[in-house]
């Protein structure tokens, strides 16, 4: 990714330790567009005015969680969101998804591994193809990163959009708790059995959005039990578009 390139992106950071703040608020704005708010209600303000595609955000705030800030963040638009901890219990990870964060990183943390973790998480909203997925009444459109069912738009979070192309690109093909964890979260966990409860939250999170467009579409998701996910369409509805 060129420098040009890169300054179109607009980062939130929300830490109220000001030397962790200003030692990534510094570091990141060499490259992207960064703000930075201390506590939960001076975010949400800014997040609504600066419009981030990230958001790098403290786990601990004064007046809130990083959980409730995450959750709300997302509700408003499809922004990714990477949580800052001290916590490095399995327990707390699996806290940290089940909030809907797309990362995860430890405090404390190298300014190489910043980059790193910023520039993969980018890349899930860079596009180099545009192509677009339909299945019937359903279109999963990787260029503008918006699913559609029914001609009405889904609210999807970027880590459920992620989840459903995942599945969607392996149609027919059944793909295990482990294997979403793995690719579409990036993580190697210890305890795969905890983790992979989280996939079963993300995937109803997904289902419950389709229903309320229409309890009667067909389950395009359906559980492969003991196992994991198969995203099985019929087959005559199913094409691929590039464009």
């Amino acid at each position: 990714m060129t420098i040009s390139a890169a300054q179109n992106y607009k980062i939130l950071v929300v830490e109220d330790d000001p030397s962790v703040r200003n030692l990534v608020y510094r570091f990141l704005n060499q490259t992207y567009q960064v703000k930075f708010a201390t506590d939960g209600k001076t975010a949400l303000e800014i997040f609504e005015e600066f419009n981030p595609v990230l958001v790098i955000l403290d786990w601990n705030l004064p007046d809130t969680t990083g959980y409730k800030l995450c959750q709300e963040m997302q509700k408003r638009t499809n922004v990714l969101v990477a949580i800052l901890s001290s916590r490095t219990s399995e327990e707390d990870k699996i806290k940290i998804m089940k909030a809907g964060a797309d990362d995860f990183i430890c405090k404390p943390f190298s300014l190489k591994e910043l980059e790193v973790r910023v520039e993969v998480l980018l890349r899930r909203v860079r596009t180099v193809t545009p192509r677009c997925l339909v299945f019937g009444q359903l279109e999963i459109d990787l260029a503008s990163r918006e699913v559609r069912l029914k001609d009405q738009i889904l609210a999807l979070t970027p880590l459920e959009f992620d989840i459903l192309y995942y599945l969607a690109i392996h149609s027919g093909k059944a793909c295990s708790r482990r294997q979403l964890i793995e690719k579409v979260w990036g993580w190697q966990c210890n305890n795969y059995a905890s983790a992979e409860r989280v996939v079963d939250v993300h995937i109803g999170h997904i289902r419950t959005k389709m229903a309320k467009v229409d309890a009667a579409v067909p389950n395009f998701i359906q559980t492969v039990r003991g196992y994991g996910y198969i995203f099985n369409p019929s087959p005559r509805n199913h094409k691929v578009v590039v464009n």
